[in-house]
């Protein structure tokens, strides 16, 4: 689905995800262009999956939607109309159900996930406060725990004398 893979893929809010219009999109070049907060615009790469997904959301869900509409948001209802942050919740919820998650799931939950998967894949801090629109990198640094076990592996591996022989 093609609002998962990006809201996940590429971190964003919800708000972006829901904000972002048809000329926003660059699917070809690999990107799609945020308003973050403050309006500030920010350029965000999107996965291979994430452009899968959303050609095939734009011709095959998308254009059956709008019909009659003059909407130019990428993410409608059945009413053609610009999804709302309740609608997403509620979808959400729904698929989230559906596949069997039992702890509660949230937009936050997935962009948290984004942010943690990044760093404990080797992202440094600069690049990922920068795809997630944060001014400060304090406000990176609260999304993106890393856990106990994954700092005692990179101590293991970057230490000499902590190396088990």
């Amino acid at each position: 689905m093609a609002l998962l893979e990006l809201i996940y893929g590429s971190g964003l809010r919800v708000t972006e995800l829901l904000d972002i219009r048809m000329e926003d999109i660059h699917l070809n070049q690999g990107y799609v262009i945020v308003k973050g907060k403050g309006s500030k615009e920010r350029m965000v790469p999107i996965s291979d999956m994430s452009t899968i997904a959303l050609r095939n959301y734009i011709v095959k869900a998308r254009e059956n939607l709008v019909k009659d509409s003059k909407t130019n948001f990428l993410f409608v209802n059945l009413n053609g109309q610009r999804l709302s942050r309740q609608g997403f919740f509620k979808l959400l919820k729904k698929l989230a159900s559906e596949a069997g998650v039992q702890t509660e799931c949230s937009p936050h939950t997935l962009r948290h996930s984004f942010a943690t998967h990044l760093l404990e894949n080797g992202m440094d801090l600069r690049t990922l406060q920068s795809l997630l629109g944060h001014e400060d990198i304090s406000t990176t640094q609260i999304y993106t725990h890393i856990s106990q076990q994954r700092i005692k592996e990179i101590y293991r591996n970057a230490h000499p004398r902590a190396k088990e022989e």
